[in-house]
C-alpha cells in the first residue's frame, strides 16, 4: 500500500458529517445546505438536448485528446473571454478536454512533480483540498501560503523565501479563490509568472469560478491573459484549468479543460492516455453547446447577484459579511468558534455550513480558516432567503 495515503486528511465534508453526528435539528424545518459548492440552478436546456441527441456516442470509445471541434470551441471561448486575439490558443497543441477540473488538478501534480526529498508544491491556505492531496500523492511536501483579511485573502508572494521558491516545482493558484472569492489582478499574475521564470516552476491556475462575478463589464482576469499581455505566445510554464460545473450549472457532466504550455500538455496527454480518463463523446458534444453560448451564463450571474444581495442585506446587521470579489461563497467571521457555530446552527435551524478550519491548515500563525464559515449560495433564491433569515434568528437568539 502506498504509504503516502496515511498523510491524507479526511475531506472537509467527512469532518462535517462527524461534527454534526448526534445533532438533531428541528423536524419542522426542512434542511437547507450551504455546505457543498454544487450549483443547484437548472442545467441549460440546449446543453441537455445536445446530450440526448448524441446519446449514440455511448457506442464509441472517446479519444483522450478529444474532438477537434470541441477543442476549437474551447479556444474560441478562451480567445473572446481573455482577449487572446494576438496570442491565440492552438487547438491542436495547447488545449485538452478533461473530466472536470478536480480530476485534472490532481493528475497534474503527478505529471509535474519530480519526486525527491526537496520536492515542494506551493498553494494558498485556505484551499481546495485536491491541491494538498495531489502534492502528497506525487511525493511532494505541500507549502501553505496563508490568505487572511490582512492580505486581502491573497497569498503574500513577497514573503515566500527564496529557498522555498527554489524547491517549488508546482504552484497552485485559485482565482477567484475558494472559499474567499479573492481575485488576482493582472499585475499579481505577471509577478507570479516572473517568479516561475526565475525559479523554474510550473503554475497551475484553477479558474473554475471565473465566470461568476458581479460586474458584467469587469470579469476576473486569467493566467493566460497575463501571458498574452506579456507577449508570451507559448504560455511557457503556465496552465489554466476551467470547468462547466460552475459556469454552466453542469457539475454532473464532468467537463472542463486545461490550456497553456504546449510542451507540458504534450506530456499531460501522454500521462492521461494511460490514465484512462477520456471524456465520453456525448459529453463532448454537449460541452460544445455550453462553451458556445453566453446567454445562460449571464442569467446564472444574475441569479447569484440576487442571492448575494438578499444574504448580505439580511445578515449584515448581525454578522460581518462582505461581498467577495467573485465566486458564489460568503466567508464571514463567526462570533464563536467556527465548528461550534456550524454545529449549533445545524442543531437549531437545520442549516448546514462548513467550518473554515476544515478548509485550511494550521501553521505558525494558526489556522487562517478558524472563526470563519463558508456559505455556498448554490441553493434556489428562496432557499437562500430562508437560510439567511434562519441564520439571523440563530444569531439574534
Amino acid at each position: 500500500m502506498n504509504p503516502d495515503l496515511t498523510r491524507l486528511q479526511p475531506y472537509p465534508f467527512e469532518k462535517l458529517r462527524a461534527l454534526l453526528n448526534g445533532a438533531t435539528p428541528p423536524p419542522q424545518l426542512p434542511g437547507i445546505s450551504l455546505a457543498v459548492g454544487e450549483p443547484q440552478h437548472a442545467a441549460p436546456a440546449h446543453v441537455a438536448e445536445a446530450l440526448l441527441r448524441e446519446i449514440a456516442g455511448l457506442s464509441t470509445y472517446p479519444t483522450t485528446r478529444g474532438l477537434a471541434h470541441l477543442r476549437t470551441a474551447i479556444c474560441a471561448w478562451l480567445t473572446e473571454r481573455f482577449h487572446l486575439t494576438a496570442t491565440p490558443v492552438d487547438p491542436e497543441r495547447q488545449v485538452l478536454p478533461v473530466n472536470g477540473t478536480r480530476e485534472a488538478l490532481f493528475a497534474f501534480a503527478q505529471l509535474i512533480v519530480e519526486r525527491g526529498a526537496q520536492a515542494t508544491v506551493v498553494m494558498p491556505n485556505p484551499f481546495y483540498q485536491i491541491y494538498e492531496g495531489a502534492a502528497i500523492m506525487a511525493g511532494a511536501q505541500p507549502v501553505f501560503l496563508d490568505c487572511t483579511a490582512d492580505n486581502r485573502f491573497q497569498p503574500d508572494f513577497d514573503k515566500v523565501s527564496a529557498d522555498t521558491w527554489q524547491r517549488c516545482q508546482l504552484l497552485y493558484l485559485c482565482s477567484p479563490g475558494n472559499p474567499t472569492g479573492a481575485v488576482f489582478d493582472l499585475t499579481t499574475l505577471k509577478k507570479v509568472i516572473a517568479l516561475a521564470d526565475e525559479h523554474d516552476f510550473v503554475i497551475a491556475s484553477d479558474e473554475c469560478y471565473s465566470e461568476i462575478y458581479h460586474d458584467e463589464n469587469h470579469p476576473p482576469p486569467g493566467l493566460l491573459q497575463a501571458c498574452a499581455e506579456l507577449g508570451r505566445t507559448d504560455f511557457k510554464r503556465c496552465v489554466a484549468f476551467h470547468s462547466l460545473s460552475k459556469r454552466s450549472n453542469l457539475p454532473g457532466l464532468r467537463s472542463g479543460f486545461v490550456a497553456g504550455d504546449a510542451d507540458i500538455l504534450d506530456k499531460f496527454l501522454l500521462y492521461r492516455t494511460y490514465h484512462g480518463c477520456a471524456m465520453p463523446v456525448q459529453h463532448q458534444i454537449a460541452s460544445i453547446a455550453a462553451w458556445s453560448d453566453e446567454l445562460h451564463v449571464r442569467e446564472n450571474r444574475r441569479q447569484y447577484r440576487e442571492k448575494f444581495q438578499i444574504m448580505i442585506a439580511t445578515l449584515a446587521p448581525v454578522l460581518p459579511v462582505q461581498l467577495p470579489d467573485a465566486g458564489f461563497y460568503l466567508w464571514p467571521q463567526t462570533p464563536v468558534a467556527d465548528d461550534q457555530f456550524a454545529r449549533d446552527l445545524y442543531a437549531q435551524q437545520h442549516v448546514t455550513v462548513v467550518p473554515g478550519r476544515y478548509l485550511a491548515r494550521a501553521g505558525a500563525r494558526g489556522n487562517p480558516g478558524e472563526n470563519r464559515v463558508r456559505l455556498a449560495l448554490v441553493a434556489a433564491t428562496e432557499e437562500c432567503r430562508a437560510a439567511a433569515l434562519r441564520i439571523r434568528s440563530f444569531l439574534e437568539s
